[in-house]
């Protein structure tokens, strides 16, 4: 993970959730997730989810991440029309760039 001033640069994978709907997410690195549980403390509603911007190469995207107990991190879910704009799939590893919304 590298801090940029106004949010985090890193490489996950994009996988697919094999349940109902066929969902893609990028799981966040833990030290991003433990980064962002800091800087959003007293202003998280009580489920978690925290607005975020995100960059996936070229593409720019408005969304939420939300709390993942098994990754001790958060999940950042990947819409169809977004993976196709930045044409990536399930596997392919990712350079993501987030930043919260105020």
């Amino acid at each position: 993970m590298e801090r940029a001033e106004d949010g985090w640069d890193f490489e996950a994978e994009l996988w697919e959730y094999k349940g109902k709907g066929a969902w893609h997410f990028v799981t966040l690195p833990p030290d991003v997730g433990f980064a962002i549980r800091c800087a959003t403390e007293g202003r998280r509603p009580s489920w978690g989810m925290v607005a975020v911007t995100v960059e996936i190469g070229d593409v720019a995207f408005q969304t939420s991440v939300f709390p993942d107990k098994a990754s001790e991190s958060y999940l950042l879910p990947v819409k169809a029309a977004v993976r196709k704009a930045a044409r990536v799939k399930a596997g392919d590893m990712l350079k993501v760039r987030i930043v919260l919304q105020q």
